[in-house]
């Protein structure tokens, strides 16, 4: 198999419910940027709202379903439960008084790996991280999206880990080192860390088995997939036959205008998707003002109208 054909993390998808809720917490309270205000391409009158670094480089990429009224999920087995971003040194304090000044109850910062972790929940349950880490580099083209009560040497630099909770473990890493080229470089107790590419921060899976925990249900507040980097089409297109040749069901490529797609689950039922690089969220909008428009696919444009009467209205407020 040719080498470096997943790059690391690309984008993390999720369940919300209300659309400014989550504007609010992920935009004004984490100071993420709002790259791309578009519809979910299987139910139009839902948003996705993709929020990430200025130009919504892979592996800064958060992006949600805001469901309106809808049940919260439940974290367990089954499932990615908590997504990490990369905070530089230096910069816990800061974050530690912005949440407890924004009323936002965390946990720790604890240590792992010999990094400190901030554990807390957005506004729908949803488990996230800040991990303070002087690797915060790793990728080329990374420019951090600081807002008016961010400053630079504070914001999110992009994805740390993501976590996959399993009942076993066993089949899912060897998917990870057999399939998809991670390399285990660290265990703590019954957590392992594997990281693909390059290495380094945005490149890291842990894996937990927590055989005791309830299974995961799907609701606001949990992970609906996990997307890993691919270069091009081509490299795609070879790890996707690793994957059928390993026999798992893979979906024909999609086309998500921001990037191409291939879908399957993992062993322990976490929907993985491999996503390409190119084209990126400028095909359809300027860099300087990503996020300000609503974007439909050409399908739907006939349809704008109706749409945008059916979708609440969303602003980003600097908090």
């Amino acid at each position: 198999m040719a080498s470096q054909l997943i790059n690391g993390l690309h984008h993390v998808t999720a369940i919300a419910s209300n659309p400014q809720r989550n504007v609010d917490f992920y935009a004004g309270v984490l100071g993420l940027r709002l790259i791309k205000k578009t519809v979910n391409f299987d139910a139009p009158d839902v948003y996705h709202l993709y929020y990430g670094d200025e130009t919504g480089s892979p592996g800064t990429i958060m992006t949600f379903f805001p469901f309106g009224e809808i049940q919260r999920g439940r974290r367990g087995t089954g499932q990615l439960t908590y997504t990490s971003f990369a905070i530089p040194s230096g910069a816990m304090d800061f974050w530690i008084q912005r949440l407890a000044k924004l009323s936002i109850s965390f946990t720790g910062p604890i240590t792992r790996f010999d990094e400190q972790v901030l554990q807390f929940e957005d506004f729908d349950g949803l488990g996230v991280e800040l991990v303070e880490t002087p690797d915060t580099a790793r990728k080329l083209g990374f420019t951090a999206w600081t807002s008016g009560s961010i400053s630079p040497e504070y914001a999110i630099r992009g994805f740390h880990t993501v976590a996959l909770h399993e009942i076993s473990g066993d089949r899912t890493i060897r998917l990870l080192t057999e399939q998809m080229e991670h390399r285990l470089i660290a265990q703590e107790g019954d957590r392992m860390r594997f990281e693909a590419g390059l290495g380094g921060s945005g490149n890291f899976v842990d894996v937990l088995a927590v055989p005791a925990d309830k299974r995961g249900l799907q609701g606001a507040g949990t992970v609906h997939h996990v997307a890993f980097s691919s270069e091009t089409d081509a490299t795609q297109g070879e790890i996707r036959e690793v994957l059928i040749d390993a026999g798992f069901d893979v979906t024909p490529v999609l086309d998500r205008n921001y990037f191409h797609s291939i879908y399957y689950r993992e062993p322990g039922g976490i929907l993985f998707e491999i996503a390409t690089n190119p084209p990126g969220f400028s095909v359809d909008e300027d860099v300087k003002t990503l996020g300000s428009a609503l974007k439909l696919p050409s399908w739907y444009e006939s349809k704008r109208e109706i749409i945008e009467q059916r979708l609440q209205p969303i602003q980003v407020n600097t908090l």
